[in-house]
């Protein structure tokens, strides 16, 4: 479970990790109040659970009660990579020196979590490990006895923070890790943690994502997951039943089973594809369930070409290819281009069933994702 902005905020807050003073609003008037109330110069931000909001507009700095009326109304209701805004955080803007990250995640490698911080904050963390890996320090923590204070000051001063705040940061990242133990935690970060002019530590953003297998533990964050459902389309999962990543691609992925969905998702980025999302119908999909997967994927508009990827053991190739004839024959005209691959179960009847008017088929898993990748480019 993805928590937003201001839900992780109210988390860090109350285990005492500094935060701007901040309101969340819904309408223009509002989030002009809001700004009122807490002081210009304020940053009005999209409640959206994306990446780069401030390149894609979501995130303005304003001075005045003009200019935030003017921000707000063009945040709201902007659709944000294919994400609504229906709310923004009014926050007190921080006057900031530097920018650092520090995070808290599970290296899966070691078997162990992993406390990382950089100097190199406000940009894409991401980016950053694969230009300049060795400008992240990394310290692995034992999860049986927890981060020792000794860990926390190294990692702060290996990454070379200044030494005028790093007592704080290491601080602040050892009352990460314990939020990301005591919260059941998968990820937890702080891009940018600012330091101000008057050398305090704030932590600017927000970012905390829950294991939902342990919500039961996690009363108090159970609540909150209906309101940080990131969108339409994962609200529309949860009805379903599917198992459903929504991604920054443009070449949508179904399959049935997690492990075939994610080679779909590798093969898709080996050849040169960008993947929209994770979709698993599961095993024994009837056609009905085929055809509502369709329908969330052409309700995606990033995406570009559509890749089904089936392999037939409790789920028969014949139904498959009838939920996708079903799901097709709805529209006049098909909204993006579908690649399907089946093997398995019943493969050669439901080859037979598919209407290869409305899908292209090829015979291998490679085949069918250069070809999807080939649609997607093409519409580019």
């Amino acid at each position: 479970m993805k928590l937003h902005e201001y839900q992780a905020k109210g988390v860090f807050a109350d285990a005492g990790i500094p935060v701007p003073d901040s309101q969340l609003a819904s309408t223009v008037d509002d989030a002009v109040e809001a700004a009122g109330e807490i002081g210009y110069p304020v940053a009005i931000k999209a409640q959206v659970q994306v990446g780069g909001r401030g390149k894609a507009g979501g995130i303005k700095l304003v001075d005045d009660a003009e200019e935030a009326r003017e921000a707000a109304d063009e945040i709201l209701g902007m659709d944000l990579k294919g994400l609504h805004v229906d709310r923004v955080l009014v926050e007190a803007a921080v006057d900031f020196t530097d920018e650092l990250y520090v995070g808290v995640t599970m290296d899966r490698t070691e078997g162990k979590p992993v406390a990382m911080v950089s100097t190199r904050g406000g940009v894409n963390i991401e980016e950053v490990a694969e230009e300049a890996p060795d400008a992240i320090v990394r310290e692995h923590i034992d999860p049986a006895f927890g981060m020792h204070p000794y860990q926390a000051r190294k990692a702060v001063f290996d990454a070379g923070v200044d030494r005028t705040v790093a007592n704080d940061v290491a601080s602040i990242l050892t009352q990460l890790y314990q939020l990301w133990d005591d919260k059941d935690a998968t990820d937890i970060e702080v891009n940018p943690l600012m330091v101000t002019s008057d050398d305090e530590v704030i932590a600017a953003d927000a970012v905390m994502n829950i294991d939902e297998d342990a919500l039961f533990r996690q009363p108090d964050l159970a609540e909150m997951e209906e309101e940080a459902a990131s969108d339409e389309l994962e609200a529309k999962a949860n009805e379903y039943g599917f198992d459903y990543v929504r991604l920054s691609g443009n070449v949508g992925i179904i399959g049935n089973g997690a492990g075939l969905v994610m080679t779909t998702l590798d093969l898709v980025d080996y050849y040169g594809g960008e993947p929209a999302n994770f979709l698993d119908i599961g095993g024994g999909a009837k056609a009905e369930r085929v055809t509502n997967a369709l329908d969330m994927v052409f309700s995606d508009e990033n995406v570009d070409s559509v890749v089904f990827n089936i392999f037939g053991g409790i789920t028969r190739g014949d139904e498959v290819a009838k939920g996708i004839n079903e799901a097709l024959e709805q529209f006049d005209e098909i909204p993006k281009k579908v690649v399907v691959r089946l093997a398995g179960t019943n493969a050669e009847e439901g080859m037979e069933i598919l209407n290869t008017d409305l899908v292209t088929v090829e015979g291998t898993l490679e085949d069918a994702v250069q070809r999807a990748v080939s649609y997607a480019e093409e519409e580019q």
